[in-house]
């Protein structure tokens, strides 16, 4: 039994269930309409990424079906998606000539590590490290990617290749001679983009974006939309994906890919994850993030060994395979199986797509990235994250094209405010309520707990970052009350204790006696109990100082009477 655990384990695909006739015929329909959704997408991905158009399909095919295979969501769409796409042309810009052998070579092994990445985190199960990734930073950099993905789609939307990279006079010089063809491809993808986001708000069923693409094939056919000066797709081999090692690439280049790596790797599993966490809702089912982990390391490794790009989740495709009726991982196999025909049969169809479409069914997917609210939702919780959000959002559009860096700025922003509120902790005076529990003497009005003692209440750990705070604060109003001869510290929110924060209680207790002031301790949780019992500080304050409830604590300040435990 302990074998065959084990088997599953490394093989989770062995516990699908088993598909009835009913269940693979909604498993064939959802899977085809995503399939027919993810062929135009997956081309349109690979260009955002700077590679071949052919690589889209070929990281929509194996990777999607190993991603399934060992990933924990029966209904997770793996394969290209915008901000992963995005990131491989960011890291890329500054490294190799865009759509050159380097710049592929280099895309391939930026896969491979980014998959090692996550293999190696869902093994050792350590999935909880995307929560350094905080939903602040998140939220920055998507809204940041989604203005540069715009952005970056608008010379090939409007036929101006020059726009971004030349200088005003160029750019003028161009539309004098190419007018025409800037008129010919913006009015392509003018057309393009307002017929899909119609039929994306009208008709949110209908398979617009395969509308779309199928008929602008059909005009750029019919027209000869190529030979009147429109761009278009051109020749994509036919065939499946050459399986082999990655390129040999300079010592430098590894070098570079590394940090963009680690970057990719979280945010994508962040992608995927927040859509597992959805899907897993609707469907009322488990999923786990380590082996999820596994299955999302494992795709963009495969996604390296067939000569593409890195793959990531896609909640939009996800989301399709769901409302479509999806009842099991079996959608993903048909899914992977239109995109086969396609490589097989249809390349000399796509042809013909022009780049200006293309361009279009880029951008409208990403207009669903934008939520600006948030952002101004963070600032109305926490000017910590609003800040933390609005400088990943900043660096984010500044560093471009390396934007990883924007990730970096605000991971390191987060571990500095989150730093900064442990070292320092809320600390308050407390007395009694009239429910009979302890509460800030200042927000309630209260008196104190008695005439010579001092309650204090620490909402926080006790430890190397918060020890010195609590001492300071007690020996603080020790020095400037002079008739304080007693000092409670109530410890039921003290849910950890370490080395440091030992030592800075027996400071504080070293201090407190030689003021000729008792120290007293309630409610103390068992971790924190078995801490000080080995530290011996139990003993050192005294049993009779130590109660059990704030409850006994309370009675014994008030009656001058202590309690042990």
């Amino acid at each position: 039994m302990q074998n065959t655990a084990s088997f599953r384990r490394l093989f989770p695909f062995l516990s699908w269930p088993r598909p009835t006739l009913q269940s693979l015929k909604q498993d064939a329909w959802a899977g085809i309409t995503v399939g027919l959704v993810l062929i135009p997408q997956a081309i349109a991905y690979a260009t955002l990424a700077g590679m071949p158009p052919q690589t889209g399909l070929y990281a929509a095919l194996l990777p999607s079906l190993v991603g399934i295979l060992w990933g924990s969501s029966a209904l997770l769409a793996v394969g290209p998606v915008a901000l992963t796409s995005l990131l491989v042309f960011g890291t890329l810009s500054p490294l190799a000539v865009q759509g050159s052998q380097e710049w592929i070579a280099l895309a391939i092994w930026l896969s491979l590590y980014s998959g090692v990445m996550q293999l190696l985190l869902g093994v050792f199960k350590l999935g909880g490290i995307a929560s350094l990734v905080s939903q602040p930073v998140i939220t920055g950099f998507i809204n940041a990617a989604a203005i540069i993905i715009v952005v970056s789609q608008l010379p090939a939307l409007l036929g101006l290749p020059e726009l971004l990279s030349g200088s005003l006079s160029s750019i003028i010089e161009y539309l004098q001679s190419h007018s025409a063809d800037v008129v010919l491809n913006s009015i392509f993808g003018f057309a393009s983009l307002t017929l899909l986001l119609v039929l994306k708000y009208r008709l949110p069923r209908f398979p617009g974006m395969l509308a779309v693409a199928v008929l602008s094939i059909v005009i750029s056919w019919a027209i000869d939309y190529a030979a009147q000066g429109g761009a278009i797709i051109g020749i994509i081999p036919s065939g499946l994906p050459p399986l082999a090692l990655p390129p040999p690439i300079s010592l430098d280049a590894h070098r570079e890919l590394l940090p963009a790596a680690l970057v990719l790797a979280l945010i994508s599993f962040t992608e995927a994850m927040s859509s597992c966490r959805i899907l897993a809702r609707k469907k009322q089912e488990r999923w786990d993030e380590n082996q999820e982990l596994v299955g999302q390391g494992l795709a963009k490794i495969t996604s390296a060994l067939s000569a593409s790009f890195p793959v990531s989740g896609s909640f939009s495709r996800s989301a399709l395979n769901l409302y479509a009726g999806a009842n099991s991982a079996w959608s993903t196999l048909f899914s992977a199986a239109c995109v086969l025909l396609c490589l097989l049969f249809l390349t000399d169809f796509i042809y013909y797509l022009p780049r200006s479409v293309l361009a279009a069914m880029i951008i409208v997917p990403v207009f669903n990235l934008f939520d600006m609210r948030a952002l101004r939702k963070f600032f109305d919780i926490s000017r910590d994250d609003g800040t933390v959000a609005a400088v990943t959002f900043l660096v984010t559009l500044l560093a471009m094209p390396r934007l990883h860096w924007g990730v970096f700025a605000g991971i390191a922003l987060t571990m500095v405010s989150y730093l900064y509120r442990r070292t320092h902790p809320r600390i308050i005076e407390v007395s009694v309520h009239p429910d009979g529990t302890l509460r800030d003497t200042r927000r309630f009005d209260l008196p104190p707990l008695s005439a010579d003692v001092l309650a204090v209440r620490m909402d926080e750990a006790l430890n190397f970052l918060t020890g010195t705070t609590l001492e300071r604060f007690v020996i603080a109003r020790c020095s400037t009350e002079t008739g304080i001869r007693r000092v409670l510290l109530c410890s039921s929110p003290l849910n950890d204790i370490d080395a440091s924060g030992v030592s800075s209680l027996e400071i504080l207790l070293s201090t407190l006696q030689s003021l000729g002031i008792e120290l007293y301790m309630s409610a103390i949780k068992k971790q924190v109990w078995d801490v000080l019992e080995k530290a011996g500080m139990i003993d050192a304050i005294g049993r009779d100082h130590v109660f059990s409830t704030d409850s006994e604590a309370i009675l014994a300040m008030q009656s001058s009477i202590g309690k042990p435990v």
